[in-house]
């Protein structure tokens, strides 16, 4: 065959020749599928048959491609760039410079077809063989492969792309320019023309608009990782002053940024190519992504990693030290979400939009367990850092006056409002399938290793961990204890007005005096008890000042109970109308949160309905004990506290 092409230089004889191959090649492809599949037992036959027909591909393919390229030359291929500069890069359209593609007609354009064709058709062939050879062998092995016609399309023009690039290694946004312009103005007439030879070849699964699109944005990772990279790299390495490093970190991101912004740019044109837009196809992401050096050099990524948080963190500690950031006037400041239900200050607002630019950043990375990697080592140190100084915040407000300050308390709640805001918010996104994502890509990781090829045959395995979990968790456990304190603040206050109250046990003998309705100690107590929630409920967002309110209620039953039910002091009949009253008066105080609050003081409810059942209702209970107390609904407390009551109890 060799001899044949070389004798005969007729284009119409050599294709008839190759065309010839071809057909020969696949009708033995199918009789050794057909012989692999009937007797397996004969593997050193076709072994042997494999061997041939390698030696025949090993002469039509480089054949094929000789005569590709050689054609390319001659319609043009690549199209000039020459007259491109960074002040028309933009602007100039393809109408303006000749497409050769488009310019093919008649003979020239058939010739082209066949060519093409016949590259199609090889490498459909190889994709057979290859196939019937993995057979019972992990399908993995047998990676993706470019689209061959495509690939001769586009290594020419990166060629005379890296004139312009040298040119440019100081303005690298020309760089990026260059590649979409190209991508999207060739994009149409390379479908229209090859994509009926794809598919007359019988080659499934290939879309020559994808091919083109991931073909041009390997050429430009390429272009990075060998030349822009280490460059950028080597001037982070250099021992040089401080403005120097600066700089170097300043163009480190600029970079990232403009491959970010074309990553989105290039998904955009692919969405309007008609292709599907599947992030769960790892391979697709990669191929259409110029981030995808980072998966081949994760050491590039934590480089990103380390400027990215530095840049961050540089920014933030000036806003937090901004007291102007710690209230809820907005100035013009555009808030987060939520700002104004959970009473929150600016500065939250301002972290958040912080850790969402992080997250938005990350998107593009085509590798999920290095997205993931990339928010917990960047968005998780900005969470730490507000944390930190909201704790630092609250310690200050503590020391100076044991949170006894009305201001002292101000800050606290601030505090505890910002951190629940943010909390909320986190909770909320990791709902996101991103986070799903990343969740799911640790998980595999820290048990087996992380393999992309599971995520999209949807073979994963894991809890489900959210990135952020962790610090969501010290978020949620910050803001349960300052409001704790909160809380322990208001009852130890209370404690010391309720002292002299709880200690005058004469007045259980005595009715109220005339022209009152609740005892005059008990009335500071209440006063200072309803001043402290009103601040409060003021200062605090609603779900956490329903658990201060709640808790409160808790703590004065329990004071109540044990100080007056519990102390053995004797309570007669107008003792028993000061007590009801008195209770009436404070259940009244927490009316405005909840219908029936009687039902957050359980212990001193059921221990004033004990005080008020009749002589021999109440002697009941030393004989039938515990179903006594079932049927007169008492329920929070013991037989041993019902018997200590009813003793307690004198009738008169």
């Amino acid at each position: 065959m060799n001899k044949n092409l070389k004798k005969n230089s007729t284009r119409q004889y050599s294709e008839e020749i190759r065309f010839s191959a071809i057909t020969s090649l696949k009708s033995i492809e199918d009789v050794l599928a057909s012989v692999t599949r009937e007797h397996p037992q004969w593997v050193r036959l076709v072994s042997a048959a494999d061997h041939r027909v390698d030696r025949a591909l090993a002469i039509l393919r480089p054949q094929a491609v000789a005569d590709h390229r050689a054609l390319l030359i001659s319609i043009g291929w690549p199209p000039s760039l020459s007259t491109l500069s960074s002040s028309n890069i933009e602007g100039r359209r393809i109408s303006e410079v000749r497409n050769p593609l488009s310019a093919m007609h008649g003979e020239m354009k058939q010739k082209y077809c066949e060519i093409f064709l016949a590259l199609c058709s090889l490498q459909e062939l190889q994709r057979r063989r290859k196939s019937r050879q993995l057979e019972g062998y992990n399908r993995d092995i047998f990676q993706y492969q470019p689209l061959w016609g495509i690939e001769e399309l586009v290594n020419p023009l990166s060629l005379a792309f890296l004139h312009h690039f040298q040119k440019w290694v100081d303005k690298p946004e020309f760089i990026f320019a260059l590649i979409y312009k190209n991508t999207r103005d060739y994009i149409d007439s390379v479908d229209e023309l090859l994509q009926p030879l794809v598919d007359e070849a019988m080659l499934t699964g290939y879309s020559c608009r994808e091919e083109w699109i991931s073909a041009m944005v390997t050429s430009l990772s390429t272009y990075l990782a060998k030349e822009l990279f280490p460059a950028y790299v080597s001037h982070l390495d250099e021992e040089s002053t401080v403005e120097v490093r600066l700089q170097a970190r300043m163009s480190w991101l600029h970079l990232v940024d403009l491959m970010i912004s074309f990553d989105k740019k290039i998904h955009a044109l692919a969405a309007l190519s008609g292709i599907l837009d599947s992030t769960e196809e790892y391979s697709l992401l990669q191929r259409m992504s110029s981030l995808s050096v980072f998966c081949d050099r994760p050491d590039w990524l934590d480089l990103w990693v380390h400027i990215e948080h530095d840049n961050v963190i540089e920014k933030l500690k000036p806003e937090m030290e901004d007291e102007r950031n710690w209230t809820t006037k907005t100035r013009g400041a555009v808030l987060f979400p939520g700002s104004e239900d959970y009473k929150s200050p600016v500065a939250s607002s301002i972290v958040l939009k912080h850790v969402s630019s992080v997250i938005d950043r990350c998107r593009s990375i085509p590798s999920v367990f290095l997205r993931s990697r990339f928010v917990r080592l960047v968005g998780a140190p900005i969470i730490q850092t507000f944390l930190n100084c909201l704790l630092t915040k609250c310690l200050e407000a503590e020391g100076l006056t044991a949170l006894a300050d009305d201001d002292a308390v101000a800050r606290v709640m601030t505090s505890v409002n910002s951190a629940h805001h943010l909390e909320s918010i986190l909770i909320e996104w990791c709902d996101d399938i991103i986070f799903v994502e990343m969740g799911l890509a640790e998980d595999v990781e820290s048990e087996k290793g992380f393999r992309e090829s599971s995520l999209s045959t949807g073979i994963t395995e894991g809890n489900g961990n959210g990135v952020l979990d962790e610090e969501i968790v010290k978020l949620e456990e910050f803001r349960k204890e300052w409001v704790n304190k909160l809380t322990n603040v208001v009852l130890r206050g209370f404690d010391a007005q309720i002292r002299d109250y709880i200690r005058n046990r004469k007045q259980w003998q005595e009715k109220i005096e005339e022209g009152w309705t609740v005892t005059k100690s008990f009335v500071v107590a209440l006063d200072y008890l309803q001043g402290k929630m009103s601040k409060l409920e003021e200062g605090l967002n609603s779900m956490d000042f329903t658990s201060v309110w709640r808790s409160l209620a808790t703590g004065i039953d329990r004071l109540i109970f044990n100080g007056i039910l519990m102390s053995n002091t004797k309570v007669y009949n107008g003792g028993v109308e000061r007590f009801a009253g008195d209770m009436d008066v404070l259940f009244g105080v927490f009316r405005s949160w909840c219908l029936r609050p009687q039902g957050f003081f359980p212990r001193v409810s059921e221990g004033l309905k004990l005080l008020k059942l009749e002589e021999k209702i109440l002697q009941d209970v030393y004989i039938q004990g515990e179903g006594w107390m079932k049927h007169n609904g008492i329920r929070h407390l013991s037989v041993a506290d019902a018997e200590k009551i009813a003793r307690c109890r004198v009738f008169t």
